[in-house]
Formats: C-alpha cells, sequence, structure tokens
C-alpha cells in the first residue's frame, strides 16, 4: 500500500502463494520459498518501493524518482533499522550511479548485459549508516565517465576475495586435464524442492531460500544429479525483456567429487540457458569459498563485483562475489 509520511506506518502487500507476485508476508511457522516483502512508499519526498529480504536481513531500494535527495537516504535508512535490515543495495542503470553514490551508497559491482545492450550497477550500504551526520553525504564521484569498470578500494574484504579467486585460477589449470562427471539436468516444480531447501537451511548449508532478486520475474527450479549419488538444487529467475538470467546454487560443494559435479551441472545449466537465447548470466557466491569460485572461473565466469555483507550462511553475514557471464562468449564481459 502507499504511506504518505514517515509517521505512517508501511503496509506490505500480501500475495496469494499460486501467483506470480514476489510479494508475501513472512507468516510465523511459514517457509516457503522466494519469500519477500514488497513495500510501497510514496510522499512529497520519496517515491519507491522495497524489497524486504527478512531471512538474510537485505532490502533492494527500486527507486520511481531519479535525483538524490537527503530526506531520501534518510527515509531509506530508517526504515532499514526499524525493520531490522543490515544492508541495503539498488541496482540502476549507468545515469543512476552518481545519483546514489551521492547518497552515500558505495558502487559495488556491475552486472554486465543485464539490460541486453547495456550494464546494470550494484550500489549498497550498511543499514548502520543512517546514523552519518549531513556532511557524510557527499559521496565519492571519481570523475570518470567509465562506470563499467569498479575500482576496488583496498580492505580486508578485497584481499580475501582477491586471494580467493587467484587460488581458483591456480586450481582451474590444474583442472583442465581432468575429466568431469556427466551431470543431468531435471525442470521441476517448488514443491519438489521443499524438503532440500529445509534441510539445507537447517544445516547452515544454504546460500539462498532462492528468495527473489527483482519485480515480475519467472523463477524456475532445476534438480541436477551425476554418479555417486550427487545431487544439487538450482534456481534462475529471468525477465526476457532483459535477457539475463539470475542463477543461484542452493548449496556449496564439500568433498572433491562434489566440487568436480558442481563444475558441471554448471556448465550443463549455462548450456541451457544459451540454448534458450539468454544473453548474460550473473550469480553470488560467498568471496571465502574456494569450490565456488573453481566452478565458476571454471566455466568462463568473471568477478564483476563484491556486495559487502551481503549474503547469510549459516548464520553469519559473507562478503558475496559477483560473477557474470556472457553467454554467448564469456570472454567478452
Amino acid at each position: 500500500m502507499v504511506a504518505r509520511a514517515w509517521g505512517e506506518r508501511v503496509d506490505a502487500k500480501k500475495w496469494r502463494p499460486e501467483t506470480r507476485a514476489i510479494a508475501a508476508k513472512n507468516d510465523a511457522g511459514s517457509s516457503r520459498t522466494g519469500r519477500i516483502e514488497e513495500m510501497f512508499v510514496q510522499n512529497d519526498a520519496v517515491s519507491l518501493c522495497l524489497l524486504i529480504n527478512r531471512r538474510a536481513k537485505t532490502m533492494r531500494v527500486i527507486d520511481f524518482r531519479a535525483g538524490p535527495s537527503h530526506a531520501k537516504r534518510v527515509f531509506v535508512l530508517k526504515l532499514a533499522q526499524r525493520e531490522g535490515i543490515e544492508k541495503v543495495y539498488t541496482l540502476v542503470e549507468r545515469d543512476e550511479v552518481s545519483t546514489w553514490m551521492k547518497l552515500g551508497f558505495s558502487k559495488e559491482a556491475n552486472i554486465p548485459g543485464f539490460y541486453k545492450r547495456s550494464d546494470a550497477f550494484l550500489l549498497g550500504t550498511s543499514a548502520d549508516n543512517a546514523a552519518l551526520a549531513e556532511s557524510d553525504l557527499r559521496g565519492s564521484l571519481d570523475g570518470s565517465d567509465d562506470d563499467d569498470v569498479l575500482v576496488d578500494e583496498p580492505s580486508p574484504a578485497h584481499d580475501r576475495m582477491e586471494k580467493t579467486i587467484v587460488q581458483a585460477k591456480k586450481q582451474v589449470k590444474a583442472l583442465l586435464d581432468r575429466p568431469l562427471p556427466p551431470a543431468k539436468l531435471a525442470l521441476v516444480k517448488e514443491a519438489e524442492i521443499h524438503k532440500t531447501l529445509e534441510k539445507a537451511l537447517r544445516s547452515g548449508r544454504a546460500l539462498t531460500a532462492f528468495e527473489p532478486f527483482g519485480r515480475d520475474v519467472e523463477r524456475r527450479y532445476f534438480q541436477l544429479t551425476a554418479r555417486s549419488g550427487f545431487e544439487l538444487v538450482a534456481s534462475t529467475e529471468s525477465q526476457s525483456c532483459f535477457g539475463n538470467a539470475f542463477l543461484e546454487l542452493l548449496t556449496a560443494p564439500s568433498t572433491e567429487h562434489e566440487r568436480l559435479a558442481t563444475i558441471s551441472s554448471l556448465r550443463t545449466i549455462c548450456d541451457k540457458l544459451l540454448a534458450e537465447g539468454v544473453v548474460s548470466c550473473f550469480s553470488l557466491a560467498p568471496s571465502d569459498d574456494l569450490s565456488l569460485a573453481t566452478a565458476f572461473v571454471f566455466n568462463g565466469f568473471r568477478r564483476t563485483g563484491l556486495l559487502v555483507d551481503h549474503m547469510l550462511v549459516g548464520g553469519k553475514r559473507k562478503d558475496a562475489i559477483v560473477w557474470s557471464r556472457k553467454l554467448a562468449n564469456p570472454t567478452e564481459t
């Protein structure tokens, strides 16, 4: 619904589970996949849609009114704090990057070919930054027009990511001559993966609960199998008008056989997406997970950013590497 002033409670739209809408109340005791609250906020200062992921404590901001304003930032971050959100982020086109940087958000990643012929950019901030003084909200534009290149400022988070990537590239070279177990892919219904998802969440192995990334999207679920009892649940979210796919793997490999089978499974998924005409594919993975990094590098994905404190895995916040690939030609990212 619509909030007319800050003092009014922002209502969340509640959709029936059978609809393809992304929003649903997180009712106590319920554990359906894809549970996101969608909040619409409109007043004299802002016009926003907020996608709240209570499991991961993240909130995506979709802005319907361009331009920087201190009121917009304060509103978003105060609401995030009130709702128990820890990470706030937005995805925008190139011409809106500077706006969000002026609002104190950091440019964390880009997704090549997200809009078919142009890239998307992810900017984020911690909800704790709501306490910043107005003098700290100027942002830090570098004056460059090349928003495709992210300049990683030295930090422990980026150092950890770079170590993971360097080691992954070494492992890929060592795996080039090794045979991969063939992976079979089957399209399954959401209800069929429910028990597997719940088990992964309880054990702390789940990388995701397959919550929606965007609005008005199509989500599909896949079961991938290989010899020796390997099974992996994956899901893709796509918007046909953009020609992209957000790929999620439920769990990371924990053994050498699982690592090889995951590499093979990822290749099988990418081949299917390419055959369907998907232009670009992107995924998120914990920055300290070497096995997953190896699987993505092996399959032609490139690191295009780092989302700080973005994932919640096993009850711990994790930095997320954004892995991107243009499927038709993975060398052109």
